[in-house]
């Protein structure tokens, strides 16, 4: 699964970084950063990208085809 954050959509509110703190960190703009998406199970990537208030995190399967949101 891939992942990726739309920093234009980010607002920092950090869930994502709670639930899945190996995958997700803040930077210092206050926008999330990708880090080791491998590091948790696609149900916790899911449920991290499910957690934004923006829908700024992307989960595609390995085909590109969009999964979330």
């Amino acid at each position: 699964m891939t992942v990726k954050v739309d920093r234009e959509l980010c607002i920092g509110v950090g869930n994502c970084v709670v639930i899945a703190p190996t995958v997700f960190e803040l930077d210092d703009q206050n926008k999330v950063v990708v880090l080791d998406p491998g590091s948790v199970d696609e149900e916790t990537l899911m449920e991290a990208a499910k957690s934004c208030p923006q829908n700024a995190i992307i989960l595609e399967d390995g085909d590109g085809n969009q999964l979330y949101p």
